[in-house]
């Protein structure tokens, strides 16, 4: 079932990767910045420096991800778009939001229930759009 590898369409999961690099981008510097403040208890503080970890992080966390869904797409042999996005919706929900939720539910998060509703909805689009991509191209 897992000797999917050589089928994934290495360029599909690039793509998926980056869209979803960028989405970041965009999802936590400019449209939810300050609410994104406010759930971590630092509103009015300036944002923390970026670092190696920062920036690279995420993409690492992200390409895991995407490779993860792309293994599970060829797997699962998904062929058609409207599958594609049940299983984007499945992961994303099932998996990625709920994770966003029971990570930040605990002492270190002020607010957990506002910072996992402001984060599990980028983590549910770009599951989407990444397997729709994956679907799209392979």
């Amino acid at each position: 079932m897992f000797s999917v590898l050589a089928d994934i369409n290495w360029a599909a999961l690039a793509i998926a990767v980056v869209a979803s690099f960028l989405i970041a981008g965009v999802w936590f510097a400019v449209v939810i910045a300050k609410p994104y403040a406010v759930a971590l208890g630092r509103a009015g503080a300036p944002a923390p420096a970026s670092t190696p970890v920062t920036v690279l992080g995420p993409l690492l966390c992200t390409l895991a991800t995407v490779l993860t869904s792309a293994v599970l797409v060829e797997a699962l042999d998904i062929t058609g778009i409207g599958d594609a996005v049940v299983f984007g919706l499945v992961v994303g929900v099932g998996y990625l939001g709920a994770m966003t939720f029971q990570i930040a539910i605990n002492p270190n998060f002020p607010r957990p229930l506002y910072y996992g509703a402001l984060n599990a909805p980028y983590f549910v689009i770009t599951s989407v759009l990444s397997s729709v991509v994956l679907v799209a191209m392979r």
